[in-house]
């Protein structure tokens, strides 16, 4: 009988938190019935929506508790982003995202590692994210060093998949280094287009995902200074 009444309560507990949340506008996650409903369309507009909240500081409260409840039964994100580690990006917060809305791949200067395709083939084969979606920013360090072409350790390696996008900017002849802001910037972008054009390349499961009209690959650049997402063409 105990176990019935803790049962009922916890429940009930539940179902309050999540209307709470709902109430005070703070979406919960999706569950699998709501993230079949879910479009490539739908879902980058809710991403960009939510940027531009975030851009005015009204980031929605996350409401953390229901969430984390929820979050036990199952996880159905919306999509998968690939970003830099940059600490001053913080993922779920520029898109006014919470728990169990977003898969998130991190590594220096945001490039489609085998282990990161493996990752987003994953999220939308399984996992049933709509998009896929490459993120640079403003003054990426990662960008900075290839183009001074640093050597240390295993950055050395990191860098060199940044090499062919400083190739690809053209111009800059007598200065294409970090102290450049500009031919950083444009690397950047290129960096981030190229990636999400390597995706489609190198990984069959996500290009036949997206020809299929399922998802959506695309890539953005981050300003520190505002907050703002750009999308790329």
């Amino acid at each position: 009988m105990k176990l019935t009444t803790l049962s009922l309560t916890s429940a009930l507990l539940f179902s309050v938190s999540t209307a709470l949340a709902e109430h005070h506008g703070s979406k919960v996650q999706p569950t699998a019935e709501t993230q079949k409903k879910l479009t490539p369309d739908s879902v980058l507009k809710e991403l960009m929506e939510g940027n531009a909240a975030f851009v005015k500081a009204k980031a929605a409260d996350p409401n953390i508790k229901a969430r984390r409840e929820i979050g036990t039964k199952g996880q159905h994100p919306k999509a998968y982003i690939l970003s830099c580690i940059d600490s001053r990006v913080p993922v779920e917060q520029v898109f006014n995202q919470g728990l169990g809305d977003l898969f998130v791949g991190r590594v220096a200067g945001n490039i489609e590692t085998t282990e990161q395709l493996g990752s987003m083939e994953y999220a939308a084969a399984v996992g049933g994210v709509k998009v896929i979606m490459v993120l640079g920013h403003e003054a990426c360090g990662a960008v900075k060093g290839a183009c001074d072409h640093v050597e240390l350790g295993n950055i050395t390696k990191l860098l060199d998949h940044i090499e062919p996008a400083i190739a690809e900017v053209k111009g800059h002849e007598d200065k294409r280094n970090s102290k450049n802001k500009e031919f950083v910037a444009e690397v950047v972008a290129k960096n981030a287009a190229m990636t999400v054009a390597d995706v489609r390349k190198r990984s069959k499961v996500l290009a036949d995902l997206e020809e299929a009209g399922k998802i959506k690959i695309v890539g953005g650049v981050y300003s520190l200074h505002t907050g703002a997402v750009t999308m790329l063409p």
